[in-house]
């Protein structure tokens, strides 16, 4: 065992500090004032070959390949303090300590509050299998959360869990482990000083997570990380707050992909219909046309891999011509239609692929270590198969090119990932080229999701550079928010699973991927219950991803109005979510800039309130919507916890107001879907109807606005939602500010070249001790009606509405910067 035990040197190099211990050498790299790199290299060597980093403070082999995409900083250089007990380094927001005899280290805040410590005497250690481990101190009731696509409930103390991709189809949403995703990044969260730290360990290696599970009496309390190789290359990520540590790792890893308004929508797919005997285009057209006429909205149709069938057989950039006779004829109907097709593409070959020896012969697949030459061959669908090597830069372009002329000439700029987990490939030693440095794929795989995304957004770029690319991905590693938009894989239809798929993914947007859903009504096994149908479509519609997706196991196809008794509160529901298109999309907007999620576990907006720590089956929809749910069958109420701090108002019954920090039960018919306003909110909808979020615009803008004591800032995001014209600045932000209460002031102001489509304005402010005195906008006075008819057919005026308690104000867009002023001063009309 070698166990870094004693600081035996200390030097100052270019940019960084390496500090000499018995068994290791450690670099320290300050990238920041709030994210240190510790890594530590008991080989004593440090090559820098990133394929995750977007953000760097060195140079590394692969800035080629990232060009663009990733940033260089000048690190920090603090200086050091030295004693006879330790090594100390201070930024400007946090403290290291490194304890010489024995080792440890330790970090604080500014404040001098402890956020992270090793267990002096085995904070590094390598066994004799090669195996790295790193322990940290922690208290028992220390919250931690992330690590990536995880079932169970959202605080995962006291649990083991491994960082590994697998295809997990049907799994158990509170048992299994692992799915889809490797993101070996957590939050501790302390729950006496509610303050949090994160960790990201940049090793691509297997790894496990022992979060308090171990403990021995010859030892602290402590929390551990264990990788199967390579170096601990840890990444401390301060800011205290879980806003400040995603931002910060979203720094590190890249921020999340901009998604075309598309994407939001509902994208349709079943497998069902690429399986059928022939003309499968017709069938799905056919489907396109009875979502129409059954009035539901539609943005994207998800194709399965039925397409690429021959002989019984999945086989990539094929066509079946007898199930999809002219491809490219039938893209064209769908795009014409208002529902581009997004192609699921696999990067699995089989041995018997029609073009096996083609593909071969451009030497793209990772190599058999025994058989010089020869493709590694792992199980793939159908039997045995090689696989697509992305690190290599010669298998990337023959991918692209592929892709392009089987996939996007047909008229398509959206590509389907699919089982890229590379599970398969039992041979941990077979051969990746990793861009010229050949290595083991154990110590690459997860990343051969990124690399796959990568090079679809590249070739669609490369084929319609104004295009903004739309990839959807099953498998990920750090970094993958930066291309894709994911789901939670090949779920299974139970009640269950609906209820531990909201963990599953407020988690990951705690893991830094906001972007990510889950196949509506369950993918593996029978057909959805009408009862669980219904409530997961109520649920779904506040997903990123929101696709009703299945591959049923009683040949049933779950499609939106598969049960006549619940398909109008279906549609229902479907339509508040597109009525919702501006507040996602600036939700979207707001996480492409700082990594916030747009499904939020409570405890990332209240983390103060000690009674969201261990919240897991409620979550808010962007800032000001939370949302609870019904999770359970046959049930007639909801119980939910309401956060600390403000009022909530129930969306449902007239926006009653309950004070936070309590719970509350409230009833629930079919129809329902619980929903409380926080105080403060502001909320924009769209008032017209909303069919599609890519082609339909907001000509009626609805904005609810519930006053509080505190001053609050909104960002209302608008660009075209297709291009990338906003990456030149073709966008439109209008910063909504509202304060004061008495006479509340809302103001509006507005940048950037791309056109307001609001044509009329409706604002629903809360007030409910009464009417207001008075409404202004830009200084007028609008004119008051007593009259709810003739308010509206008026063009601009304010009613109060004494049911909702709240007041309405309508009036044109003004197409300005503009200032709305609500007076609710006392007016006695007997004293006058």
């Amino acid at each position: 065992m070698e166990n870094c035990t004693t600081i035996t040197g200390l030097q100052a190099l270019d940019q960084a500090y390496l500090v000499r211990t018995d068994s290791a050498d450690i670099q320290l790299y300050f990238v920041t004032d709030e994210i240190i790199r510790v890594r530590a290299s008991f080989d004593r060597v440090f090559p820098e070959a990133s394929y995750v980093l977007a953000l760097t403070a060195w140079e590394d082999r692969l800035d080629g390949l990232f060009s663009g995409e990733r940033q260089r900083v000048t690190p920090l250089m603090p200086p050091v303090e030295e004693t006879e007990e330790t090594l100390v380094f201070r930024t400007a927001a946090l403290r290291l300590e490194l304890d010489r005899a024995p080792f440890s280290l330790r970090l604080f805040d500014a404040e001098g509050t402890e956020l992270l410590a090793g267990v002096p005497g085995r904070t590094f250690q390598r066994d004799p299998n090669g195996r790295v481990r790193h322990y940290s101190r922690m208290k028992e009731g220390d919250c931690f959360y992330g690590f990536g696509e995880k079932v169970g409930k959202l605080n995962k103390s006291m649990e083991t869990l491994r960082e590994k991709a697998t295809d997990a189809m049907g799994y158990d949403p509170e048992k299994t482990d692992t799915l889809y995703k490797h993101i070996p990044f957590g939050i501790r969260l302390d729950r006496e000083t509610r303050k949090a730290v994160g960790f990201f360990y940049h090793n691509l290696y297997e790894s496990v997570f022992n979060l308090g599970r171990e403990k021995s009496n010859y030892w602290p309390r402590c929390w551990s990380w264990q990788a199967d190789a390579g170096d601990i290359d840890l990444f401390l990520i301060g800011g205290g707050s879980l806003k400040r540590i995603l931002d910060n790792y979203t720094l590190l890893t890249g921020r999340p992909a901009l998604l075309p308004k598309r994407a939001l929508g509902y994208q349709a797919s079943s497998m069902y219909y690429p399986e059928l005997d022939r003309d499968c285009d017709r069938a799905i057209l056919d489907f396109v046309d009875t979502v129409r006429e059954e009035g539901f909205p539609l943005d994207g149709f998800h194709l399965s891999s039925g397409y690429t069938v021959q002989d019984a057989k999945r086989c990539v950039f094929t066509w079946n011509r007898t199930r999809f006779p002219e491809p490219e004829a039938f893209f064209t109907e769908m795009n014409e239609k208002g529902a581009p097709v997004a192609p699921n593409v696999k990067p699995g070959v089989l041995l018997g692929h029609p073009r096996f020896e083609e593909f071969r012969e451009q030497g793209v697949f990772l190599k058999d270590t025994r058989k010089p030459g020869a493709p590694a061959v792992g199980s793939w669908w159908g039997g045995d198969g090689a696989f697509w090597d992305f690190t290599n830069p010669k298998a990337r372009e023959t991918w692209k090119r592929y892709l392009t002329e089987s996939l996007l000439t047909m008229g398509t700029v959206s590509v389907w990932n699919d089982n890229c987990e590379y599970d398969s490939v039992q041979d941990g030693d077979a051969f990746a080229d990793a861009d010229g440095a050949e290595t083991a794929i154990e110590a690459l795989r997860p990343i051969m999701s990124n690399l796959m995304c990568k090079a679809a957004a590249e070739a669609i770029a490369e084929q319609d550079a104004d295009a903004r690319p739309y990839v959807v991905c099953r498998s990920g590693a750090p970094g993958i928010q930066r291309y894709a938009q994911t789901w939670c894989g090949d779920n299974r239809t139970d009640w269950n699973s609906l209820k531990y798929g909201i963990p599953i993914l407020t988690g990951m947007g705690l893991s830094g991927q906001p972007n990510e859903g889950a196949d509506i009504g369950g993918f593996a096994g029978p057909a959805p219950d009408e009862e669980l149908f219904l409530r997961w479509v109520q649920n779904g519609i506040f997903q990123p991803r929101f696709s009703i997706h299945s591959a049923s196991s009683d040949n049933t196809v779950t499609e939106p109005w598969m049960y006549s008794g619940v398909k109008d509160f279906v549609r229902e529901a479907m339509l508040l979510r597109c009525r919702l298109t501006p507040y996602l999309y600036s939700a979207v907007y707001e996480a492409n800039r700082t990594g916030a999620p747009v499904m939020r576990a409570p405890v990332f907006e209240f983390q103060e309130d000690e009674g969201t720590y261990d919240e897991s089956f409620t979550f808010l929809f962007g800032r000001d919507l939370l949302v609870a749910n019904v999770l359970e069958p046959g049930a007639v109420s909801r119980s939910v916890y309401l956060p600390a701090g403000c009022i909530w108002y129930d969306v449902n019954d007239g926006f009653r107001p309950y004070e936070g920090g309590r719970t509350v039960t409230v009833p629930v018919t079919q129809r329902t879907i619980p929903l409380f306003l926080r105080e403060g909110a502001i909320v924009p909808m769209a008032d017209n109807r909303i069919m599609s979020m890519e082609r339909d615009a907001v000509t009626d803008l609805r904005l609810i606005l519930a006053p509080a004591r505190e001053a609050r800032q909104y960002t209302l995001y608008d660009d075209d939602g297709k291009t990338n014209g906003y990456l030149h600045g073709d966008s439109r932000r209008t910063e909504i500010s509202m304060c004061g209460t008495e006479t509340v002031e809302v103001r509006f102001r507005a940048e950037g070249s791309y056109p307001d489509s609001v044509e009329r304005v409706t604002v629903e402010m809360l007030h409910r001790e009464g009417s207001p005195y008075w409404v202004a906008l830009n200084g007028s006075r609008l004119e008051r009606f007593l009259n709810r008819g003739r308010f509206e057919k008026a063009e601009a005026g304010w009613y109060y509405s004494q049911t909702k308690r709240a007041v309405l104000i309508k009036y044109p867009n003004p197409k300005k910067d503009s200032v709305l002023k609500v007076c609710f001063s006392e007016h006695d009309l007997i004293g006058m």
